[in-house]
């Protein structure tokens, strides 16, 4: 087969080639950005948020709860127990019924006159306290809002393993969403030539700022 019968024969085969590249990239574009949306809307308004959050009035919200320990439970409280023991069950449960706050799994700070609860959560905070002596409960709850809330999602801030994981995934499906749409750009790029100049802006512009408007 002659030269020019072979580069003609070979044309098919790369058409084929680069209509299989980009139905796969088109595929797992689109699947990424379904699967990325709404949490990309997330993140993109709470940095707004963030970025401006001396500027967002909050007014936190405080609310104090007391209750009292059934007897019966008292002498669970009573022994020393090791460094940041979680509360027995029974009791967690008695509490969370006193004062609607659940410490159960969480970290005690336990002394001779209290076990102590710290419970921090996205937009906001909370505490319980329990008199080991008297079993008399004492619980705060502190609501910053739902812009605050939102915030701390963003951050990750003590919203537990599941949201943790959830941001990696989150992540993960991002950049396989940023690189299929560079290769989706770098495919169609011939029959657009604004592409690499607006790319080349969108990397400039945080380079410059860092380097040059940043102290």
């Amino acid at each position: 087969m002659t030269a020019p019968a072979q580069a003609t024969a070979r044309k098919p085969q790369r058409r084929r080639w680069r209509s299989w590249w980009l139905k796969q990239l088109h595929t797992w574009h689109w699947v990424s950005a379904a699967v990325s949306l709404v949490a990309m809307l997330l993140f993109a308004v709470t940095g707004i948020t963030l970025n401006h959050a001396g500027s967002i009035a909050a007014s936190p919200t405080v609310a104090d709860r007391s209750g009292t320990l059934p007897r019966v439970l008292l002498p669970q409280l009573a022994g020393v127990r090791g460094a940041d023991a979680p509360l027995p069950r029974a009791v967690a449960d008695a509490v969370a019924k006193a004062v609607k706050v659940d410490p159960a799994g969480h970290a005690v700070e336990w002394s001779d006159a209290e076990a102590y609860v710290a419970l921090p959560r996205p937009g906001g905070d909370a505490w319980v306290s329990i008199d080991r002596a008297t079993g008399a409960i004492k619980a705060e709850i502190t609501d910053r809002g739902w812009i605050s809330y939102l915030n701390d999602l963003h951050k990750g801030r003590n919203a537990g393993a599941a949201w943790f994981w959830f941001i990696d995934v989150f992540a993960v499906a991002c950049i396989l969403f940023t690189l299929t749409g560079l290769l989706l750009l770098q495919l169609h790029a011939r029959h657009r030539p604004s592409t690499w100049p607006v790319v080349a802006l969108g990397l400039a512009a945080p380079v410059i700022i860092a380097l040059f408007l940043i102290h």
